[in-house]
C-alpha cells in the first residue's frame, strides 16, 4: 500500500492518507507526496470512542472531498468503509491480503464481514484469497484480484558465491503463530548437522519473539539462529543470504516471498494459500506441507547441497518476479479499478445495491 500510495500519477489522482495510529517504519516513505494526512486512533472497536472515529473519519473525507476511500486491512476496512459510506464517498474499495484473519477476535472477523457491504470492490491479491471472499458471502460482483507487486530493481545487488561461508537461511516475517517460525526452528538441527557453519537470520517483530528464542535456546541453536527483529536494509539482507525459507500455515501473497524471489534467492516455502500461485515448486524453489520440519530441512538442503541447482531455481524466481509481479503492473491496475469505478458511478448515480437492500 505505501508504495501504491508513492506511485499513484499525481495527474490523474490527488492523495489523501488516512491512518489508525500515525507510526512505523515506513512512516517517512508514505507521506513524501501526498496532499495530508489524518489520524483516527482506535485501541478497541468495542469502545464508543471507535464510533466517534469512524464519524471523524467521515467528516474527513467530506472536508477533502474523496472521490475513492481505499482499505488496506482489517482494522482500516472496519473503520474507513462504514465511515466512507457514512461521508457518501463515490467509490468506496476494500483490500484482503490474508485469509484466515488471525490477528483479529472472532467479532472483529465478523466485523469485517459487515464492513465489506459497504464496499464496492473488494480487492484480493491472490487466488486463495478471492476463495476466502466467496466463502464468506462477497458477492462476486464485487471481488477482483490485483497481485501484489515488488520493485525488482531495488533487489537487483550481487548474489553471494555458493561457496561463501557461512551459509546463510533467511526468512522474512511478522513473527506470529501462522508465520511457522517453529517449524523452521526444529528442522535447523538437521541442516546444521550437515552445515556446521549454516547460520539463520530471522527478520520481523511479534508477539512470538520470546516464546522462539526460548525454543532456541532450549535446542542449542542460540549460536545458529539472529533475530534481527524490523529491518529497512531486507535488499542487503537478501543479497546476503543463499537460501529463503518461509513456512507459513496461511498465507494469500507474501511480499516476503515475491522479495525474495526478485532478489534471485531460492525459495522453500509452505504449500498454503497463493503461495503455490508464485512459486513453482521445482522451477523457482520447493513447496513443502506446513508443519513438515523434516521436509523443510530435506528441501533446504537439497538447494544448499546442490549449487548449480540452486542458481537456477534463483534465476527463474527472478525472472518471474519480473514478469508477473511489477510494481508497474500493479498500480498500473489499481488506477484503472479506481478510474472504472469513479466512471460507473457518474454514468449510473444509482446507489450501492447491497447497501441500499440493508
Amino acid at each position: 500500500m505505501v508504495e501504491l500510495i508513492r506511485r499513484l500519477d499525481r495527474s490523474e489522482f490527488e492523495v489523501h492518507l488516512g491512518v489508525i495510529h500515525r507510526r512505523g517504519a515506513l512512516e517517512g516513505r508514505a507521506t513524501e507526496n501526498i496532499a495530508s494526512i489524518a489520524e483516527f486512533p482506535i485501541t478497541g472497536f468495542g469502545r464508543p470512542a471507535a464510533m466517534r472515529q469512524v464519524v471523524a473519519f467521515a467528516r474527513w473525507c467530506r472536508r477533502i472531498g474523496a472521490r475513492v476511500v481505499h482499505t488496506v486491512d482489517l482494522y482500516s476496512n472496519i473503520l474507513g468503509l462504514p465511515g466512507a459510506a457514512l461521508a457518501g464517498v463515490p467509490v468506496r474499495i476494500a483490500n484482503r491480503r490474508e485469509l484466515a484473519s488471525t490477528i483479529g477476535s472472532r467479532g472483529r472477523v465478523a466485523a469485517q464481514r459487515l464492513a465489506y457491504k459497504a464496499a464496492h470492490a473488494v480487492v484480493a491479491n491472490a487466488k486463495a484469497a478471492v476463495e476466502q471472499l466467496r466463502r464468506e458471502g462477497v458477492a462476486e460482483r464485487k471481488i477482483h484480484i490485483i497481485t501484489n507487486g515488488v520493485d525488482c530493481a531495488a533487489f537487483a545487488g550481487p548474489g553471494r558465491e555458493a561457496s561463501s561461508s557461512p551459509r546463510r537461511i533467511i526468512t522474512v516475517a511478522n513473527l506470529r503463530p501462522e508465520k511457522g517460525h517453529d517449524t523452521l526452528i526444529a528442522a535447523a538441527s538437521t541442516i546444521v548437522q550437515h552445515y556446521g557453519n549454516v547460520e539463520f537470520q530471522v527478520v520481523g517483530e511479534g508477539p512470538c519473539r520470546d516464546s522462539l528464542e526460548q525454543d532456541v535456546r532450549e535446542r542449542g541453536l542460540s549460536s545458529r539462529f539472529h533475530f534481527l527483529g524490523e529491518r529497512s536494509d531486507i535488499p542487503r539482507l537478501l543479497a546476503e543470504s543463499d537460501l529463503f525459507v518461509l513456512p507459513s500455515r496461511s498465507e494469500a501473497c507474501p511480499n516476503s516471498v515475491l522479495e525474495a524471489m526478485a532478489a534471485g534467492l531460492p525459495v522453500v516455502a509452505s504449500r498454503v494459500g497463493g503461495i503455490p500461485e508464485v512459486v513453482d515448486s521445482g522451477v523457482n524453489g520447493i513447496l513443502i506441507t506446513p508443519d513438515a520440519p523434516e521436509a523443510l530441512g530435506a528441501a533446504a538442503l537439497s538447494i544448499l547441497n546442490r549449487p548449480a541447482y540452486a542458481a537456477s531455481l534463483g534465476r527463474a524466481a527472478r525472472e518471474k518476479a519480473s514478469r508477473r509481479f511489477s510494481f508497474d503492473r500493479m498500480v498500473s491496475s489499481f488506477e484503472g479499478l479506481y478510474l472504472a469505478k469513479v466512471h460507473r458511478h457518474e454514468v449510473s448515480r444509482e446507489p450501492d445495491a447491497e447497501l441500499a437492500a440493508s
